[in-house]
């Protein structure tokens, strides 16, 4: 399998959550993982405007092939819902412009990709990631590192899905990959 570079987001619209990572069948490298922040950007207008041309540079940058996206979960205020898909319809908007495959993944999906449990807290899932990657400081925005879960995911999924790979339960998994277990 080729060398791909994922693109995660986690969507936000004072803060956004982006890592990219480097991929092969079995091996991962985290290029980046960091957020932007809003805060000091006072319309929607001119948030929804920076969040297109971050993307744009990230893109411009790193050149990845697959956008894996956080999907916006259901329960809150219908104003903060709207807000939200508006953020990541740009970042959608922006990877399609380029040809960048999309993906969208369930918060409660990406958590139980991570670390099996799909109720878990952003530190349960920060806490997983920093077990798989050693070098990985938790930021003090755990949107980076939801962004990162989000890209991982996807990672977990196209190797359960790629050849005689196949995701049979957790038992195989962890007779497969004694190495990564600690």
């Amino acid at each position: 399998m080729n060398e791909v570079t994922i693109l995660g987001v986690d969507p936000g619209t004072s803060v956004m959550g982006y890592s990219l990572l480097r991929t092969e069948l079995q091996k991962t490298e985290i290029l980046t993982c960091d957020v932007i922040k809003m805060t000091k950007l006072t319309g929607q207008m001119q948030k929804l405007k920076f969040i297109f041309d971050t993307t744009e540079a990230l893109i411009k940058q790193y050149q990845p092939s697959i956008l894996a996206i956080e999907a916006p979960f259901f329960g809150k205020n219908p104003q903060s819902m709207l807000k939200l898909g508006r953020a990541q319809g740009v970042v959608i908007t922006a990877c399609l412009h380029h040809n960048i495959e999309v993906y969208e993944y369930s918060p409660r999906k990406i958590k139980q990709a991570i670390t099996g449990n799909g109720n878990a807290t952003k530190e349960q899932v920060a806490a997983m990631l920093q077990q798989i990657y050693k070098e990985l400081e938790i930021p003090k925005f755990l949107d980076a590192t939801d962004a990162l879960a989000v890209a991982v995911c996807h990672h977990l999924q196209t190797k359960i899905n790629f050849g005689n790979n196949k995701f049979t339960g957790w038992e195989s998994f962890i007779a497969k990959n004694k190495d990564r277990i600690v």
